[in-house]
């Protein structure tokens, strides 16, 4: 698709401030795109909207119900209608096995990473069945853990499978309405997230070892060609990786 055959389009992108987020927020506004910045932290996400008149700056908390409304409201106020939502804030969570996991870190890691998907969503798929023309294109971030989990990580690889039952379900009940829900599944994207595991990333057999890592613009490019597609075209689920790093057949 061409830059003059493209239309533009308002997405909102959580945790744009820093990472995947704002890979994929630059990518979405560099094609032209409205794009609503959302996060904690209000400076990362100016610094995200430097050079792209088409940015908004939206501080939000994802974990709280009031919070991802008023965002929504404000959105929906500003632009009339919302095309796209990219599901993407979250965090790593406690690192232990079942046993050594406090139940104030699982809690935590459960609201940034599974409830805040089910709160934005709520709150798209409310305005998306309402205007018109209806319907719009959710993209939620889930991760080769929603899959296969790494050793050590069973607060993170809950909620990845959570999202996966989520996005499934958004995508089954909003299609009557030309909704559409994706889920990417990303492998050692290079981010300052996931910069231990260039380094030292433990493997299932105890050892360890640096795993290969690949540049976050690959993915920017794959959520613009997401959100490009139209309506009546669905990919439900999407995975993108290091080649080399293990996966089939991790451990």
């Amino acid at each position: 698709m061409t830059t003059t055959e493209r239309v533009a389009r308002v997405v909102v992108v959580t945790g744009a401030g820093s990472g995947l987020g704002r890979a994929m927020a630059t990518g979405l506004l560099d094609v032209g795109h409205h794009v609503v910045l959302v996060g904690r932290n209000t400076k990362k996400l100016e610094a995200t909207a430097v050079g792209h008149d088409r940015a908004v700056v939206c501080s939000a908390d994802v974990s709280s119900a009031d919070s991802v409304h008023e965002l929504f409201a404000a959105v929906s106020a500003r632009f009339g209608r919302l095309d796209a939502l990219i599901n993407n804030a979250g965090t790593f969570g406690p690192s232990g096995t079942v046993d050594e996991i406090d139940p104030v870190d699982w809690n935590e890691c459960v609201a940034a990473n599974l409830t805040g998907v089910f709160l934005c969503a709520r709150e798209a798929v409310r305005i998306m069945k309402a205007q018109d023309p209806r319907g719009g294109r959710i993209i939620n971030n889930g991760s080769l853990s929603a899959h296969t989990p790494r050793p050590a990580s069973v607060a993170y690889a809950a909620t990845k499978h959570g999202v996966s039952g989520l996005t499934k379900s958004i995508s089954l009940d909003g299609r009557e309405f030309d909704i559409c829900c994706s889920q990417i599944d990303i492998g050692n994207a290079a981010t300052d997230m996931t910069s231990g595991v260039s380094h030292s990333a433990r493997q299932a057999d105890g050892t360890t070892k640096p795993e290969p890592t690949f540049d976050p613009r690959h993915v920017a490019d794959t959520v613009v060609r997401l959100v490009d597609l139209p309506l009546d075209v669905s990919i439900p689920t999407l995975t993108i990786m290091a080649n080399r790093m293990p996966y089939v057949g991790r451990g």
